[in-house]
């Protein structure tokens, strides 16, 4: 596992690592989907999102958004996260895949929304390092 919770007040947070960029935006998702769900049946077809923004925090937070308006819409848990992110000029462009699994197949807690506040994404010992807080 690439990544923890971790108690945040009322919220929860998610710590993760990855050996590139797109690995740490990978393992915040499978850490999101961690805090709805601690069990995950093998069911789900996988589906992609792309998602442009002008700041690498910005990138996360929107891919993130993103994962969490898919499983409002598609009435899935995204989990099995694949993401890939890339400069391009000004902005950032996260391309990601999840395999979605029908909430009615799972027990699952709802995550509100991603939030800023005390949202770290930084390059550290050879990897990057995310901390995100959750609002569930």
């Amino acid at each position: 596992m690439a990544y923890e919770l971790r108690e945040h007040t009322a919220d929860v947070a998610v710590e993760a690592r990855g050996d590139t960029v797109g690995a740490v935006f990978a393992s915040v998702a499978d850490g999101m989907a961690a805090a709805m769900c601690e069990s995950v049946p093998e069911s789900g077809d996988r589906f992609e999102v792309e998602v442009v923004a002008e700041g690498l925090e910005a990138a996360l937070f929107d891919y993130l958004d993103e994962l969490i308006y898919e499983r409002d819409v598609r009435g899935v848990l995204p989990v099995e996260h694949r993401a890939t992110v890339e400069r391009r000029g000004d902005e950032w462009l996260v391309r990601g895949s999840a395999r979605g699994v029908p909430l009615l197949s799972v027990d699952a807690r709802e995550v509100k929304a991603v939030t800023y506040s005390e949202m770290v994404l930084e390059e550290r010992d050879g990897g990057w390092y995310a901390y995100v807080v959750l609002d569930v």
